[in-house]
């Protein structure tokens, strides 16, 4: 039978990198009897970091799910990357969770990652609780890091547990709601000891964080705060619980991880303060026709379900991690795609401990499992039943900001490589593939450097290709100035019927990016079967500019005048005479270059404005302006950048704002190039 919905709470783990959120998760299993021993980053034997690629890194690269059992709850984990160039898996996440757990390293205090990890979290509108970790390193200082936590995020900072450490050691902690000490013991209660005289002031201190954002929660409780009233343990509690669910207290523990110390607080914390999945009582979406529609979210309610990330196993095929939005998912329950309009089945249940899939007959509402071999799911998707169909919005990821070509280091192996990024981008809504016809390249786009490095391994690992990267060529575009009017004529005898065309030709400058063909034939000078011919000669033409050998575009050709042969002329014949007036018409008609140029938008903290502002004109760019953004002392500014400009932009955007700013980089249309970057262009073109 699935577990009741209101025993189930689902927790993301969100940090900045190597703050020890995979550590925290190992310990958290192996305290709750999930494993039998407390795995290690260093040794590559975690049970959430099994990936080859993240054993190898020592980091982790991908989402990953883990249930455990504390009293009669089942609590399922979501590990997720601390890198930023794995924000998709932290969004995949994000969406199938209730409750946020960040941690935060007490040597390194808040940094990038925290702020952003908060952000996510509020934004997805899921409760916070923070554990400030790595306390038994000998640089840790609680008191900086949670002064460094309260001044980034407000009084809504409340630490439910503080530490105590004796010679650089973690002994024990002080309960900050009952204001009672204990000492961290072998045994399965800790003893009670006295508050230590030396961290007295410090725990007044949290006290007073702690009863401050008690206060928050109600006028009464602020009054009687402000009148210097104590609060019982009952009213702290209760208030508690409801200002974690509104989001306007974030609960501090504290501990270490590597010692599992500390950590079996968090299990308690995520049953009395993480809301269960059916709090928010039902589950909204749309039907076919995009009418709002919201289901109960209770287990007798109709079926819905929610793909929140997809995996490409090569020998397992597919899996789809789910969410179980609302009803009983069943195994071999046949089940409609409501977002592709296909049938699947379900097939087997399966929840993961790590890489390893357990069979479960079924889930309740609320529940996260795995489905395999979906024919047409993939990541965001609904799956329902066709009687009651329902539609969830699809999960929002960051846009691509890295392109780089790619070179296979074998010749023949193009369909392996086509056929293993296709399967990668099953599992990766962030990473992107793009044949680019005028520069004969294939390239791929993804979140950064780290990013695209991890594809390039995969690619090895899971299909057995190797390629190299390089820069992406950038693709130009040709047009020409003024209006010509240039004859082309091909004639040719060779015995026999001979070859025959005439044509004489207008070429301008037309309004639209493709081909604008017209005809202004009097008398019959040319005939009109020829004239598809003409055009398709031109069509092919175009494909390849005078200047650098890009396409040309915004060209307007015009056929005004020809003759013909009654016995020559053919098709061919008047192809071949277009394509001579083209090349005569764009050496007369004052060609040029143009750059693609794209609309940039960068969010920084407001301290960055100004080196932003001096980048973009380095790199040839228009400020438009800015605008405040929706975080707080954040803007937006807004700027056109040449495409070729772009190149390492977000990297260098990352070491020039330490990590906080991020951006979009769209095309948006083409310019005519300077003199000096377009002789460049047509230079290496020609060496090419």
């Amino acid at each position: 039978m699935g577990i009741a919905t209101d025993k189930i709470r689902n927790i993301v783990l969100l940090s900045h990198s190597h703050a020890g959120k995979t550590t925290l998760a190992e310990a958290l299993l192996y305290g709750a009897g999930a494993t039998d021993k407390l795995g290690k980053i260093a040794d590559g034997s975690t049970v959430l970091d099994f990936d080859p690629e993240e054993i190898k890194r020592k980091f982790s690269i991908n989402t990953v799910t883990s249930p455990y059992t504390y009293k009669d709850y089942k609590i399922n984990l979501i590990d997720t990357p601390g890198y930023f160039d794995f924000a998709g898996e932290v969004a995949e996440g994000i969406r199938a969770a209730d409750g946020a757990l960040i941690v935060v390293s007490a040597k390194s205090g808040v940094s990038v990652g925290t702020e952003l990890s908060f952000e996510r979290a509020k934004k997805a509108g899921l409760p916070v609780i923070v554990f400030i970790n790595k306390m038994d390193d000998e640089h840790a200082d609680y008191a900086k890091t949670l002064a460094e936590l309260k001044e980034s995020f407000g009084h809504c900072v409340a630490p439910f547990r503080m530490p105590i450490t004796e010679g650089g050691k973690l002994t024990g902690y002080v309960n900050i709601i009952t204001m009672k000490a204990y000492a961290y013991t072998d045994k399965s209660d800790d003893g009670e000891i006295p508050i230590p005289a030396s961290i007295a002031d410090e725990v007044a201190s949290c006290r007073d964080f702690l009863c401050e954002a008690v206060a928050e929660t109600s006028d009464e409780l602020m009054e009687r705060y402000f009148a210097g009233e104590e609060f019982t343990e009952e009213e702290m509690r209760t208030a508690l619980k409801k200002g974690v669910k509104e989001g306007t207290i974030v609960p501090v523990y504290s501990g270490s991880a590597g010692l599992n110390m500390g950590v079996r607080f968090l299990s308690n914390a995520f049953v009395n303060y993480i809301p269960a999945p059916d709090a928010d009582e039902v589950v909204k979406g749309v039907d076919k026709s995009g009418n709002d529609i919201e289901f109960k979210v209770a287990s007798d309610a109709p079926l819905s379900v929610q793909v929140f990330k997809t995996i490409a196993d090569p020998y397992v095929g597919k899996m789809s991690l789910i969410r179980v939005c609302s009803g009983t998912l069943k195994s071999d329950m046949p089940l409609y795609n409501s977002t592709k309009d296909a049938i699947e089945k379900a097939g087997k249940l399966y929840t993961l401990v790590g890489k390893k899939q357990v069979e479960v007959a079924e889930l309740s509402a609320g529940d996260i499992g795995v489905l395999n071999k979906l024919a047409y799911t993939t990541t965001g998707d609904t799956l329902c039943t066709a009687q009651n169909p329902i539609i969830f919005p699809a999960i929002t990821f960051d846009k691509p900001v890295l392109t780089m070509a790619i070179v296979p280091k074998s010749k023949g192996d193009e369909e392996k490589i086509n056929s293993g990024l296709r399967r990668l981008m099953e599992e990766d809504p962030t990473f992107t593939v793009e044949n680019r016809v005028e520069t004969h390249q294939m390239v791929i786009s993804g979140m950064g450097e780290q990013h695209l490095d991890v594809i390039v391994s995969k690619l090895k690992s899971k299909f057995g290709v190797e390629v190299t990267l390089t820069t992406a060529k950038v693709p130009y575009r040709e047009t020409i100035r003024k209006k010509v009017k240039v004859q082309g004529r091909h004639k040719k005898q060779s015995g026999g019927h001979g070859q025959f065309g005439d044509v004489w030709i207008e070429f301008e400058p037309g309004e639209s990016e493709f081909l604008t063909f017209e005809e202004k034939i009097f008398g019959g000078a040319v005939p009109k079967n020829f004239f598809p011919a003409v055009e398709k000669g031109l069509q092919e033409c175009i494909l390849e500019g005078p200047l650098a050998g890009y396409p040309v575009v915004n060209l307007k050709a015009t056929l005004v005048d020809g003759s013909y042969h009654p016995v020559d002329s053919s098709e061919m014949s008047f192809k071949m005479a277009a394509a001579i007036a083209y090349k005569e018409g764009m050496a007369q008609a004052s060609p040029v270059l143009l750059e693609p140029i794209g609309k940039l938008f960068v969010t920084i903290p407001d301290d960055y404005i100004g080196d932003v502002y001096g980048d973009i004109n380095k790199r040839r760019g228009r400020v438009i302006g800015s605008n405040a953004a929706e975080a707080k002392g954040k803007s937006v500014v807004e700027a056109d950048v040449p495409m070729s400009e772009m190149t390492g932009y977000a990297t260098d955007l990352r070491s020039m704002t330490q990590g906080r700013g991020y951006f979009t980089f769209d095309f948006a249309g083409y310019e005519q190039a300077p003199e000096n970057i377009a002789q460049k262009v047509i230079a290496e073109s020609k060496q090419d």
